[in-house]
């Protein structure tokens, strides 16, 4: 990368030509006054600065000591901000909503205790879980298994792109929990395969996707069927003002865990942005870039399908060991691709926002966003699958 064209930028203001106005098109426009490219640029804060002292370690959870053994196994010992805060609340099965940094346990924080108040419990389609896309469904389902081992408790992963009759075939037999995307959820629902008002209990997972637009009328459509509601519970990373009536008419008395004052991202996460030079190639820009040993597991996130699939071609033409996951990709296609990257068979994996929610993928040393992302909650999604569990990241955005 020549040092005269594009550089990273830290701290500094970049410098944009100024556009010929007749030429821009209304869209164009929008996408310019989207966000503060400053919003991109963040030194990550020294680990003493943002260390958190839990009261209390994993073996002092008032939970199973099989539950704990488990959890031992994988090597948690210390309770996070957002776990230590809100798992005696949802062990008495209150209501609640938690808001924390990715990154920091959200998914044990319900998991461990609602675990423990099953243990007891024949099988009955208890626990609901709704996910906002089919990859954190199996993750969530996967860490369910694992924390679950030898209990005799049981779950179920419901997300499209399988086969609805063995989805079908499978609900003959209750589960403990039950854990998939809306769209799964309601076609079983219409089938008469998943009877909704068997769960007493409901978690909407990255719940600020899941009460947006595109998710809020199947969320409804859940909610409405769940007649034995007892308890719901909302995680994520981020929240949205108008968002508020639709949490207070799910929650009814809730506790609200907030372990960080605002939408920003993960201090772990030194941000980054960089300026692509007239005439320069930005693929060309990646490609040296993703060349540098620095670069050892490298998420980059394009805004559609078919961005993804270009990147992923001509970095694969640069001799760049790469694999892409969007929404054309069946599902077993995505999970291999997943996997390949978790286990460091591939250097790079060019994503559009599937990727970007709850994913857990650990030692991410880079992520790149290829276009600015559309709003400020994309962005720290995004981010938020580097600098994870207390490891620092780096993120980079390219701005032309």
């Amino acid at each position: 990368m020549s040092e005269t064209q594009s550089k990273i930028v830290k701290n500094q203001k970049p410098r944009f030509s100024k556009p010929n106005k007749q030429r821009v098109s209304t869209k164009r426009q929008k996408q310019q006054k989207m966000l503060d490219p400053q919003l991109f640029v963040k030194d990550a804060a020294p680990i003493k600065e943002r260390s958190f002292l839990a009261t209390r370690k994993i073996i002092d959870l008032p939970v199973n000591e099989k539950i704990i053994a488990n959890l031992l196994k994988k090597k948690y010992e210390i309770l996070t901000e957002i776990q230590d805060k809100t798992i005696d609340f949802i062990l008495d099965g209150r209501n609640l909503m938690g808001l924390a940094q990715t990154g920091t346990g959200k998914t044990g924080a319900f998991l461990i205790p609602l675990i423990h108040n099953l243990m007891e419990q024949r099988a009955a389609n208890q626990v609901l879980i709704v996910a906002p896309t089919r990859e954190l469904a199996v993750q969530t389902n996967d860490e369910f298994k694992s924390m679950a081992v030898g209990l005799n408790m049981a779950s179920i992963c419901l997300i499209g792109g399988t086969n609805v009759a063995t989805d079908v075939r499978k609900l003959h037999q209750p589960h403990h929990f039950v854990i998939g995307t809306p769209g799964r959820l309601m076609d079983l629902t219409r089938q008469g395969a998943l009877k909704l008002n068997q769960f007493k209990v409901i978690i909407l997972d990255e719940f600020d996707r899941l009460l947006d637009m595109g998710f809020w009328r199947d969320i409804e459509f859940i909610i409405e069927r769940m007649k034995n509601r007892q308890q719901t519970i909302l995680f994520s990373a981020t929240e949205e003002r108008d968002q508020k009536p639709k949490i207070q008419k799910l929650l009814q008395n809730p506790v609200e865990i907030r372990t960080i004052a605002e939408n920003r991202s993960a201090d772990t996460v030194d941000q980054q942005i960089v300026s692509v030079a007239n005439g320069e190639k930005k693929i060309d820009v990646l490609l040296s870039m993703v060349r540098n040993n620095e670069f050892e597991k490298v998420l980059v996130f394009a805004e559609t399908k078919r961005w993804v699939s270009r990147i992923c071609k001509d970095l694969r033409r640069g001799g760049i060991n790469v694999d892409e996951i969007h929404g054309n990709k069946s599902q077993n296609y995505r999970l291999k691709a997943l996997e390949s990257f978790k286990n460091k068979k591939i250097q790079v994996l060019v994503a559009t926002d599937v990727a970007a929610r709850g994913l857990d993928i650990s030692h991410v040393s880079h992520v790149i966003n290829y276009q600015q992302p559309k709003d400020l909650d994309s962005y720290i999604h995004r981010i938020g699958r580097t600098g994870r569990a207390g490891q620092s990241g780096k993120a980079i955005t390219f701005i032309n």
